[in-house]
């Protein structure tokens, strides 16, 4: 497989050779295998280094006083965690995973010279930002507009996508190994909710879930659901480029 940050930053546009072959470099040096219900990085703390998911699947989120949780957003494979924290004291949310996960470590000094020296690399991370803050936006949506149905439509679409766009997935079958607490804690509904949400999509024929791997069996009756729209990911390259390697992955789902 290549190198899912490569893969997720060029879904902007097209890095150089010298580029890609610097970012395979740091990702590949220091590598940290977690298991599943692991912090990356919790609330509070600093860290001198960014932090990748090259495999797995990551989660935001914050505890809240009474021990409440919210999810803000996913992390699957090539998205930065933290590409920030270097400049902060301290994280202001705390970084889980949710399945057995490889992390990668670049040192903030580093990522700081990359960005001031590789203008390329400086503005797909800039792009990346930009699509986090969709990602966040969309959720923002859920509490605020959407009903439970399309919520939880919405959210499967986008990983969907999301695994896509990095080559994680081929076809419309993913690995997906979240629980309806997880479901729930990223959508703002109950855990008996989401239950009912993921049934009525079964019985609709859009999905079916068995243990973590997860099939959409419809995918254009499943953005109907969701009335997914994804100009929030910002994959103007997918629409521009077909022939890209991100519009021939994402040819027909946005």
């Amino acid at each position: 497989m290549d190198n899912p940050l490569v893969m997720k930053l060029e879904q902007f546009r097209r890095l150089p050779d010298e580029d890609r072959r610097l970012l395979e470099d740091l990702t590949s040096g220091r590598q940290q295998r977690l298991g599943a219900r692991e912090d990356v990085i919790r609330e509070g703390e600093h860290s001198p280094d960014i932090h990748i998911v090259m495999s797995g699947l990551a989660c935001r989120y914050k505890i809240l006083a009474n021990g409440g949780r919210q999810i803000m957003a996913f992390l699957v494979p090539g998205d930065p965690c933290d590409a920030e924290i270097f400049i902060l004291k301290a994280m202001d949310h705390s970084i889980g995973t949710l399945a057995p996960s490889v992390i990668a470590a670049i040192p903030g000094e580093t990522m700081q010279e990359l960005l001031l020296s590789r203008p390329g690399i400086a503005l797909a991370f800039w792009w990346n930002t930009l699509q986090d803050e969709g990602v966040l936006r969309e959720r923002i949506i859920d509490v605020g507009r959407r009903d439970a149905y399309s919520r939880i439509a919405f959210l499967i679409y986008e990983i969907l996508l999301r695994l896509r766009a990095v080559g994680v997935v081929g076809d419309t079958g993913f690995d997906f190994p979240v629980t309806q607490t997880d479901l729930a804690d990223a959508t703002g509904l109950t855990p008996v909710h989401v239950n009912r949400m993921l049934q009525r999509l079964r019985e609709e024929g859009l999905i079916v879930a068995e243990g973590r791997r997860w099939t959409v069996t419809d995918p254009a009756g499943l953005r109907r659901a969701a009335e997914y729209e994804a100009s929030y990911l910002h994959l103007d390259r997918a629409k521009d480029e077909p022939e890209s390697e991100v519009g021939r992955r994402l040819k027909g789902l946005i």
